[in-house]
């Protein structure tokens, strides 16, 4: 009998230490992909940098970022062929349009080609404006923190033109809430 009660005082233990180690890891993995999904530094010079670009439009005209200043903006890097990217692309347009009333603003930077980005609006039309970041606008990212290039990549400038918000990765709702109640 005493050997019974050993036998499953035993295998209990086994199950505990298996769960542990099982959650330990969980935890570990959620916390390395926090850690990596976390902007880095911004370089020197980046949001100057911003604010003296210019990208071009869909209509091919440069669109000077300078113009956009002044007023809170949501900067939003993305691409056509990233699934998280096109998930939360109705949820940018919901909050530009609940949001501009009170002076926000919100702008999509494709780093696509322009071609594949023309197609895309067609099928999903956005209300925010749309620029084609090419090259600079790869460069652009990572010199605002995205050091591992990943997409989609959101910066939120105050209104004097400072970043306040970073996010590498999927936008939620509840992010968007906290960023505008935070300017």
């Amino acid at each position: 009998m005493n050997t019974s009660l050993d036998s499953r005082a035993g295998a209990r233990r086994r199950n505990l230490l298996i769960w542990g180690a099982g959650a330990a890891a969980g935890l570990g993995g959620a916390g390395l992909a926090l850690w990596r999904l976390r902007p880095g530094e911004v370089s020197e010079g980046a949001e100057s940098a911003f604010w003296s670009a210019s990208f071009e439009g869909l209509d091919g005209q440069p669109q000077h970022m300078a113009a956009l200043r002044g007023r809170p903006l949501l900067l939003n890097f993305w691409a056509t062929w990233c699934p998280p990217c096109i998930q939360e692309l109705p949820l940018l347009n919901a909050f530009y349009g609940e949001h501009r009333a009170k002076g926000w603003q919100v702008l999509g930077l494709a780093i696509d080609q322009p071609a594949n980005v023309g197609k895309f609006l067609q099928r999903m039309p956005l209300d925010f404006p749309v620029v084609l970041g090419g090259a600079g606008g790869t460069q652009l990212s990572r010199a605002l923190g995205n050091d591992k290039g990943g997409l989609p990549f959101s910066v939120m400038f105050a209104a004097d033109g400072s970043i306040s918000r970073r996010k590498i990765g999927q936008l939620r709702e509840q992010d968007l809430k906290s960023w505008a109640e935070r300017l």
